[in-house]
């Protein structure tokens, strides 16, 4: 079975900075690409970084210069390095992976359960 887990949010204050980590369980051989989505009350969900197998990058302009997404194609887990946070931060991480393959040549394209992330004034 295929999964997605997270990890790494949390209650942080502005200005600070948090890691996010999205680990993708079961017999995975490859991942086109990985990355981060939020959502914050009322809002709707937006992109915040991808990265693909290849190692190509796109964030959301909101938090270019401040958030970086990197990944551990071994341990089929990406990463999100959260600095200079601010209050309009505050929202749920959604990690997802895309095109994750089995030996089999199955695919599964998965969202994870989301993490809270809040950042206060």
């Amino acid at each position: 079975q295929v999964n997605l887990v997270e990890s790494g949010g949390g209650l942080v204050q502005a200005g600070g900075s948090l890691r996010l980590s999205c680990a993708a369980s079961g017999n995975i051989v490859s991942i086109n690409a990985m990355g981060w989505y939020r959502q914050a009350p009322g809002k709707q969900r937006e992109l915040v970084a991808a990265l693909t197998s290849g190692g190509s990058t796109n964030y959301g302009d909101s938090v270019k210069g401040r958030f970086t997404i990197s990944r551990d194609n071994a341990k089929n887990t990406v990463y999100l390095q959260m600095n200079s946070l601010k209050p309009e931060d505050t929202a749920v991480y959604y990690c997802y992976g895309d095109g994750m393959y089995t030996p089999t040549h199955r695919r599964y394209d998965y969202w994870g359960q989301g993490t809270q992330v809040t950042v206060s004034s």
